[in-house]
């Protein structure tokens, strides 16, 4: 991979995150051949842990790819991160609020320019107690459907491991496993030339997070629920920490 594409920050970043994370952890990458080697492309994600985004973004960075992450936009304003963050060219998802859109912008203008972004279609950590895939958010599907590029099924496990999801202590001994699964890409070819309306984008992201949780049922060895939880019908909050909210439900 040519270092003078990744540019100043991104070079930063990788120095100082991927030494540490290889030797805390084990990789089992499996599925790369999947990854188109070049051009614009969506890879999409479970989210179990938050340290799964290093797994993520090592797994597609071993295999040639630079991710450009939708990241909430609070993780922009913290010193040096953000620096970091804004260097790397990566793209800040303004949750709930009028601004919402210019993520979506941002992400089809960067896949239209050949690139790699990466999408946690849950858009937070899975609320499910296996934490098994929610119900997906529609951007995803919107931005492949505007941009016409492949969609990448990816699913992750072992990083929970790491941390806790919510967690805030690293579990380093024993040295645990990260294992990462791509596949094929999602065939959405139904619904091109289609008006990109409310149903068709549900649909379109069912199949995504359909495909995300076969290849977990792989990684596991176990068979996802038949019901996919929904955190906006559930009394969990939609963003943010649910045991938080149950503490002070119960406070």
């Amino acid at each position: 991979m040519p270092r003078r594409r990744m540019g100043f920050w991104y070079t930063v970043a990788v120095l100082l995150l991927r030494p540490p994370w290889r030797v805390m952890t084990r990789h089992d990458w499996r599925g790369a051949s999947h990854l188109p080697r070049a051009g614009g492309v969506v890879v999409c994600t479970n989210h179990i842990s938050h340290a799964d985004p290093l797994a993520f973004a090592h797994f597609l960075f071993d295999n040639g790819r630079l991710p450009r992450f939708l990241v909430k936009s609070g993780m922009f304003s913290l010193f040096f991160i953000g620096t970091v963050l804004r260097g790397a060219r990566q793209i800040p998802v303004y949750r709930e609020s009028a601004d919402a859109g210019k993520a979506f912008a941002a992400a089809v203008a960067a896949v239209r320019r050949g690139e790699c972004v990466a999408i946690y279609p849950e858009a937070t950590l899975t609320r499910d107690p296996g934490l098994w895939p929610m119900v997906g958010k529609t951007g995803a599907a919107r931005v492949a459907l505007t941009t016409g590029a492949p969609v990448i099924p990816v699913a992750q496990w072992g990083a929970q491991d790491v941390l806790a999801p919510y967690g805030r202590r690293l579990h380093l001994v024993p040295r645990r496993t990260v294992h990462v699964l791509a596949g094929p890409p999602v065939d959405l070819s139904e619904f091109e030339g289609h008006d990109l309306n409310a149903v068709v984008l549900r649909e379109a992201t069912e199949k995504i997070m359909s495909a995300i949780t076969r290849l977990l049922e792989d990684l596991r060895g176990e068979t996802a629920p038949s019901v996919r939880l929904d955190p906006r019908t559930s009394d969990l909050p939609v963003i943010g920490n649910p045991h938080r909210s149950e503490r002070r439900r119960t406070a």
